[in-house]
Order: C-alpha cells, then structure tokens, then sequence
C-alpha cells in the first residue's frame, strides 16, 4: 500500500515539474525561428467523435474516443492520421466543443461515432515535435505569430498527429501539427 501512495506521489510530482516548465517557456519563451507554413485545407467527410468537453478531462476523453475509432476502423479502412478540432472556449474557459477523427474510406455510424463534414479551411499550421507536455508553448508561440501577422479569424484549432503515441513508444519521434484558423490568402502573380 505504501509502495503504491510513493509511486502515485512520484507521477504527481513528475506532473508538476512539467507544468512548471511549461509555465516557464510560457513566461519567456525561448527565442528562436518558428516554421508557419499557410496551408488551405478542402472540405472532407471523417469519421469523428464530437462532444462538450472540460480541459481537465480532455485526454481521458481524447483516448477513449480514439480507442473507439480505431476499433471501428482498422488500418486497412484508414486514408490519414487522425486529428481533432477544438473550440476556443475549451482554452479559455476549460470546457468546449472538442472533435477527434480519422479520415477513413467510408465513414459510416457506429456507437458515438458518426460521420462528419468539415469544411474547408485556411490555417496557419506549424509542427509541435515530440511530447505533449508544453504543447501550450507552441500554441502560445503560433497563436502570437497569427495576431503579429494580423490574420486571425473564428474557428477551431486544428491539430493532425503525424506521429504519436499510437505510432511510436517514443515520444521524442511524436509530431503535432497545429493549425490556427486564419484568412484566406490570394496568390499574388508577380510581373
């Protein structure tokens, strides 16, 4: 019983510690270069789970909906990685809209999953490499770099994970990309 309480007061002590960096890199990021690529995204039909959802139970939610994808979808029905698409509200006001899908060949209903239109859109999308404990401070840095750039507009963040805990044990190989609804940009034609 004693081993159990240490091993539980280690995980919550492992816990704070990266909370606290991530406050850190928050308060003063590190400086440095940060990819943006501007990327229209077309509208497409997934097989999603969608729910109000509160921040704190966001990745129990998150797993059990991705469990239940992957049980109704295998990987031979499977045409991308998965993502999601979170509303504002669920980061600054702890709970909000929150979708996990995975683009499969004929997304179809099964349990709470039904098949979902997203619609197309324009992000600005840059890559969070590896764990998600400070996934915030990547947010943070995107989020500063759409407002200097003056390109923001309503929408749900969108996330795709390349790689992640499904693909690799390893979470330094795990690759988030975060898109930040933005304006649609023209092409410009140089004479």
């Amino acid at each position: 019983m004693i081993a159990g309480h240490l091993t539980r007061l280690e995980a919550e002590l492992d816990r704070t510690r990266a909370a606290v960096v991530s406050l850190r890199r928050l308060m003063r990021p590190e400086p440095g270069h940060l990819d943006v690529e501007m990327r229209s995204v077309p509208a497409r039909t997934v097989a999603a789970i969608s729910g109000h959802v509160h921040l704190d139970e966001s990745l129990a939610w998150y797993d059990a909906a991705m469990v239940e994808l992957d049980a109704a979808f295998p990987p031979s029905e499977r045409t991308g990685p998965p993502g999601g698409q979170y509303a504002n509200e669920l980061f600054t006001h702890g709970a909000g809209a929150f979708t996990v899908y995975r683009p499969v060949r004929s997304p179809r209903p099964s349990g709470r999953i039904r098949a979902v239109d997203l619609p197309s859109a324009d992000l600005a999308v840059t890559v969070h490499p590896g764990p998600h404990d400070d996934i915030d401070v990547t947010y943070g840095r995107l989020g500063a770099w759409v407002v200097e750039h003056a390109l923001a507009v309503a929408g749900p963040i969108h996330e795709i994970y390349t790689v992640g805990p499904r693909d690799s044990a390893d979470p330094s190989t795990w690759r988030t990309e975060i898109g930040w609804p933005v304006f649609h940009l023209a092409t410009t034609v140089q004479a």
